[in-house]
């Protein structure tokens, strides 16, 4: 055998050196023609092909599922189950090499990798990707558990300890917090009590020697367990604004987790830019917070922090910042008297870089708003551009007239658009039925929304004409092209477009005739199947597929800011190693299946 075989292509990448001989030993080479079969029903498999030049299209029926190219192999399965289901046919002159059965079966037995990646599903099979990265990703201090972290020792008093005894503990033990725990009512409770509160028991105007602790405590606590993961601890304190968490073994309380001390052990600054925002005191200093985000992202990336909890982190620091932004420009009253909310990936909390502006205004009903709110919402639009987030092409801001109204005007605009429905109207409910309150009374967006969801069962055509934009997208030439035109200038693949849309707006079509509240797809997924829409496995590979999206548009993204070139989502298949082109035509293959599914559900074939 020659020795050019490339053993950097997957799943060949983690055999070892003797495992790599018994390859050289064991292939052939293979020579077919265009038109030629190379596998088909009732044929008995002996090998498993390798591709060196050309392509091989993949038939079930009349149905093309899949198409490989130079260092893709298939089929492994047909020769773990000795039988072939699909046609194999080459589309153009191939030459492969073809890896006896024996040889296969050998490495399977000896390399547990290796046969994970040739015969697992989709989910093991990203997994695995996920453990095959560099060796600092590997060490991803995120995916750490809380009790590696350093916990301070947590000392308890009694609701009935008053605040000069608990000043001496937090002298004496160099603490900043005691625990209180109060069992003066019908049920036992634990609170917490820090040195931020001590200034407010000297206002209270109470000789601090007779006055209770338990009366200044903060009630409940946050806690997690100590085998939770670093980075939900991190999520946990930033949704929360909260300082410090109380770590548990079981019911066992073992230490307080103290903000300072995750941050250290994590390296990264999101917690800091949480306080950056918060003490900001003009739109100079949010903008050089906002800045922050995107390279706290990099970070994050690159030490393998999964995209999903990036994506969570991102939608608090976010939704901290706009609300910021908000207060300094809105008055007092107007906040009080409205909900700010953000729509489209940023409400899904699934945006990481930053885009285009999508938020809107919901005010009071018989509120009077200012004067100019007009001229309030044009400066909240431009701060957020300055920010970075551009402006919406389509005018989805809040200094859109369009996108401000009283609850009752809004609702009713939202029941026209889902009855009296046209394709610009049903895209306008599908961004706002991802819509997350950042300011103000949240009552009222949840009141929009609840006007939503009573009509939606109620028209099966209009629920068809929602779900059909899954179909909107879609280039003639079909996807698996793209991920064989490497080098071509127009090679790129619209990830959005082939596979985060569908996948997306399909969920929030089953969530939407469901009546389901959930606004992230994870969420819907999980709502979906604990009601029985989607079979747990399809879920599983749906979820896994979108974080599998976000992440390799994340990296695209980076590697475009890096070079200077604008964001734009496109995903380049030269610039993929190929166990992620294997897995990109898996994961879209699964975004296909899906599509069917939802054809089905809402008869979009008839439409």
């Amino acid at each position: 055998m020659p020795d050019a075989f490339n053993f950097s292509a997957s799943p060949f990448d983690c055999l070892t050196p003797d495992e790599r001989r018994l390859v050289r030993h064991s292939v052939d080479l293979g020579y077919y023609r265009e038109g030629d079969t190379l596998l088909a029903p009732g044929m008995t498999p002996t090998h498993l092909f390798v591709l060196i030049k050309g392509h091989v299209a993949q038939w079930d029926g009349e149905e093309l599922v899949a198409t490989f190219g130079p260092d893709d192999c298939f089929d492994g399965r047909a020769l773990l189950a000795g039988k072939v289901s699909d046609r194999f046919v080459a589309t153009e002159e191939v030459i492969a090499y073809e890896l006896r059965q024996q040889a296969v079966t050998e490495l399977i037995a000896s390399n547990a990798s290796f046969g994970a990646l040739l015969f697992a599903d989709l989910g093991q099979r990203l997994g695995a990707l996920s453990q095959r990265q560099d060796q600092h990703q590997l060490q991803a201090l995120t995916l750490a558990r809380v009790d590696e972290a350093y916990l301070r020792p947590a000392r308890e008093v009694d609701a009935g300890t008053d605040i000069v005894s608990v000043a001496r503990i937090l002298n004496q033990e160099q603490s900043n917090n005691v625990l209180v725990r109060d069992a003066s009512g019908a049920a036992p409770r634990l609170g917490i009590f820090t040195v931020a509160r001590l200034a407010q028991a000297i206002l209270d105007g109470r000789p601090l020697d007779q006055l209770p602790v338990g009366e200044l405590a903060d009630y409940p606590l946050l806690t997690v367990q100590r085998s939770d993961q670093i980075g939900d601890a991190m999520t946990l304190m930033l949704s929360h604004r909260a300082h410090r968490v109380v770590v548990l073994d079981g019911e066992r309380i073992i230490g307080v987790l103290e903000a300072l001390d995750l941050f250290s052990f994590l390296s990264n600054h999101s917690h800091l830019i949480s306080v950056q925002i918060e003490q900001a005191q003009d739109l100079d200093a949010l903008s050089q917070a906002a800045a922050q985000i995107t390279r706290m992202i990099t970070l994050m990336q690159r030490s393998g922090m999964r995209v999903t909890l990036i994506a969570r982190l991102v939608q608090q620091l976010n939704a901290q910042l706009f609300e910021r932004a908000w207060q300094m420009i809105a008055p007092a009253e107007l906040v009080a008297n409205s909900c700010l909310f953000v729509m489209g990936s940023e409400g899904r909390g699934e945006q990481l870089l930053k885009t285009d502006q999508d938020n809107g205004l919901i005010l009071r009903d018989g509120y009077l708003p200012p004067a100019d709110l007009g001229a309030i919402c044009e400066r909240f639009s431009q701060a957020l551009a300055n920010f970075g987030y551009p402006e919406c092409p389509g005018r989805i801001m809040v200094s859109n007239p369009d996108w401000r109204a009283p609850l009752a005007d809004f609702s009713r605009q939202l029941r026209e658009w889902l009855i009296l429905p046209d394709p610009d109207s049903l895209m306008k409910l599908a961004i706002f039925m991802d819509a997350h309150a950042v300011c103000g009374d949240t009552g009222l967006l949840q009141q929009a929304r609840e006007a939503v969801l009573a009509l939606a069962p109620d028209n099966q055509l209009v629920l068809g004409r929602f779900a059909a934009a899954i179909t909107a997208f879609g280039e003639s030439q079909g996807w698996w092209n793209k991920l064989f035109s490497l080098g071509e200038a127009d090679a790129a693949l619209d990830l959005k477009k082939e596979g985060i849309f569908p996948l997306v707006h399909g969920i929030r079509s089953l969530a939407l005739a469901r009546r389901l509240a959930e606004t992230g797809t994870a969420a819907r997924i999980a709502a979906l199947v604990a009601d029985g829409t989607l079979e747990h496995k399809m879920g599983a590979e749906l979820n896994d597929c979108l974080s599998f999206f976000m992440g390799l548009k994340l990296k695209a993204g980076l590697a475009e800011q890096d070079s200077g070139r604008a964001v734009t989502g496109r995903i380049d298949p030269a610039r993929l190693s190929p166990l992620e082109r294997d897995l990109l035509k898996d994961t879209l293959a699964a975004v296909k299946r899906f599509k069917a599914l939802l054809r089905l559900r809402f008869h979009l074939d008839a439409m």
